[in-house]
């Protein structure tokens, strides 16, 4: 069915005058007629009694003229919601974040609600490899996670931010004068560490091993805070990103950022390149403008 027929017919009606209809409508008389007529031939039915003065509906006329005005008001509504979400007044972002990585993104999420109020945005906690893989199927629109990231041709990636991972002790578990505490030395002490599903443990790993260490377990923990209480009580050391050793309280502990080499806690932001929205696009400009970093050519995104 033609949206302009119906729409021509409806206020033809609404009206009440052929006349009336044109000059609101902006179009001849004539050109209203032909358009009610071209609604009754693709309806195969009379709208008008034609024979009586004034305008008058016919049974099918009425039942047009009811569900056109629902037709017509859900077609508006359809547009002005196209318009808003095509100018990010609204829009659903769905947004994937590790546990120790949120605490970064906070002041991200102030502005970008602050700035999109009316987009719905649903954030998701779950580990950065599951990030990736929710990211890579399109069930999240971005998320965070800790490089490396395997690389994906359909995955785009920017670095937004690094801090050094820091060795966290009672101070009579790590005595020296030296600034920092070298990555070898950690091997003859037992560490306490996040669980093996934290993107940060792996991280560690990675490095024990490169440098030919066996590390001493001591404990490990979903919660980066009772890593801390444990080191706190002697039971070994905890080793931590900066902004986290920034949170604790530091008296009766010895801090020290890993060196030889130096461990960096490289954090990343990842979408899916073929599943870009407005949304989307709003959400990485606000993560560039307060998180700068290392981002993908314009041509690569």
């Amino acid at each position: 069915m033609d949206i302009r027929s119906l729409r021509y017919f409806t206020e033809t009606i609404r009206l009440g005058s052929f006349t009336e209809a044109a000059n609101t409508l902006g179009v001849t008389q004539s050109t209203i007629s032909k358009m009610v007529r071209q609604l009754e031939d693709e309806v195969g039915e009379a709208l008008l009694l034609r024979e009586i003065k004034g305008l008058a509906l016919t049974d099918i006329g009425s039942v047009v003229y009811n569900r056109g005005r629902e037709i017509l008001t859900a077609l508006q509504q359809l547009e002005q919601e196209i318009r808003e979400t095509q100018s990010v007044a609204r829009g659903t972002l769905a947004l994937g974040m590790p546990p120790m990585i949120n605490l970064l993104f906070t002041e991200v999420l102030k502005q970008f609600r602050e700035k999109y109020p009316q987009i719905d945005l649903k954030l998701h906690e779950c580990t950065g490899q599951e990030v990736e893989h929710r990211v890579a199927s399109g069930e999240l629109a971005a998320g965070m996670t800790v490089l490396p990231v395997e690389a994906r041709e359909d995955i785009a990636i920017a670095k937004v931010t690094a801090h050094r991972v820091w060795a966290i002790a009672a101070q009579d578990e790590m005595t020296g004068t030296a600034d920092t505490v070298a990555l070898r030395s950690l091997g003859q002490k037992p560490l306490i560490l996040l669980n093996d599903d934290f993107a940060l443990t792996r991280l560690l790993r990675r490095h024990f091993a490169r440098a030919g260490i066996e590390p001493q377990i001591g404990a490990q923990s979903g919660q980066w805070d009772w890593t801390v209480a444990m080191a706190r009580a002697g039971m070994g050391i905890a080793l931590l990103p900066e902004p986290f050793v920034q949170r604790i309280n530091v008296e009766g502990l010895t801090c020290k950022p890993i060196s030889q080499p130096a461990i960096w806690w490289e954090i990343a932001l990842l979408w899916n390149k073929r599943r870009v929205s407005h949304a989307l696009n709003a959400w990485l400009d606000v993560c560039r403008n307060v998180l700068g970093g290392e981002w993908p050519d314009p041509d690569e995104q």
